[in-house]
């Protein structure tokens, strides 16, 4: 499985995060996430005991602060949705700093805030110690449908093709004097995806074609048999397991 492409979330280190098997870290991502959204949200110290399991994580695997909080900027528009909760939610209210705010709203954007971060917050990190690549390998063994497996390796392999398309067809616009500056330029804009979109189908067919001349029958050769023993499985999972502990006892109380 080719889609050898690095992405700029990937920070290349030498940490035994870095070095754990792909799929014991996708399955122990998954299981954390899922823990998370299992915790009540009135537990609100269970979520900054999660914070600090994952800031463990990154200095484990020398992922810096700054890079981190960074990529969380992905999270802004939920961000707004959540501010908005208070004043819009109804039932029981109460006075903050003037401002008459739904109680149950609060708890809806914390629960939000909370979960919504960590849950990006996990994502970045698995995307910054493991490469593309090494993903799809990941969730192959972790027998994910191989279709789709190969839609998403394919489609890692070509978006930056289609995304160069779309650049040299904006240059050969405003090379011939063309500049969107209103609702009356959307017709042209309109046309220029209609033609990138049958480029890309095009070229689908051509690459399909090529590849079932060179013998493809519907599945990609494995080049890359990935395993795991029990000790990187043991390490991978620390983190869901600490974070179960902390939901039970979130519970409990």
């Amino acid at each position: 499985m080719g889609a050898g492409h690095a992405h700029r979330l990937y920070r290349p280190a030498h940490s035994r995060v870095h070095a754990l098997p792909p799929h014991t870290k996708l399955a122990a991502a998954f299981a954390f996430v899922i823990v998370v959204v299992s915790t009540p949200r009135e537990a609100v110290w269970a979520f900054a005991v999660y914070a600090v399991l994952l800031a463990g994580v990154a200095r484990a695997a020398h992922v810096p602060a700054a890079f981190l909080l960074r990529r969380l900027l992905i999270e802004v528009p939920f961000v707004a949705f959540a501010v908005l909760m208070p004043f819009v939610a109804q039932g029981e209210r109460v006075e903050v700093l003037g401002m008459s705010l739904s109680v149950s709203g609060l708890w809806g954007a914390w629960n939000v805030l909370a979960k919504g971060t960590l849950g990006v917050a996990t994502s970045v990190l698995l995307a910054s110690t493991t490469e593309l690549r090494e993903l799809l390998l990941g969730l192959q063994r972790l027998k994910l449908p191989p279709l789709l497996v190969q839609i998403a390796s394919f489609m890692i392999r070509y978006g930056d093709v289609i995304t160069d398309e779309m650049r040299r067809m904006r240059i050969a616009r405003e090379s011939r004097g063309f500049e969107a500056r209103g609702v009356r330029h959307w017709g042209v804009l309109a046309k220029s995806a209609g033609a990138l979109f049958i480029r890309s189908y095009e070229r689908g067919e051509r690459v399909h074609l090529a590849m079932v001349s060179r013998g493809y029958a519907g599945s990609m050769p494995v080049i890359d048999e990935v395993t795991a023993s029990r000790a990187q499985w043991s390490y991978a999972f620390a983190l869901p397991v600490t974070a179960l502990a902390v939901c039970v006892l979130g519970w409990s109380l």
